[in-house]
Formats: C-alpha cells, structure tokens, sequence
C-alpha cells in the first residue's frame, strides 16, 4: 500500500470520527438497528443531550 494512499485513508478515518460517523456505526451494532434518518435524529440528539445537560460555569 503506498504512503499517500495510507495518509489518505488515516485523514478519512479521523473525519468519521470526528464527525460522529463510527460512533453511529458503533451505536448501529450494539443496538442492532438499521439506519435511517429518525435513528440518526435520535442518536444526535441524546448525544447533544448528554453534551450540554451540566451547564460549566465561565
């Protein structure tokens, strides 16, 4: 495998990561659902809420 070809695909992986793409993919499996825009809906939305439930002081 070439080193571009490596570079490119770590570039890939760390923007699924950081766009909550495998944490999706993992919540699929361990929940044995299909996907589908109500799925991801909910899925985004009890991560934001678990994010911002304590609200940090300045």
């Amino acid at each position: 495998m070439s080193t571009l070809r490596r570079i490119g695909q770590t570039i890939i992986g760390l923007l699924r990561e950081l766009g909550d793409e495998n944490a999706y993919r993992r919540h699929l499996q361990a929940h044995g659902r299909p996907h589908s825009p109500e799925e991801w809906r909910k899925f985004h939305e009890h991560r934001l809420a678990r994010k911002y439930k304590n609200a940090k002081c300045c």
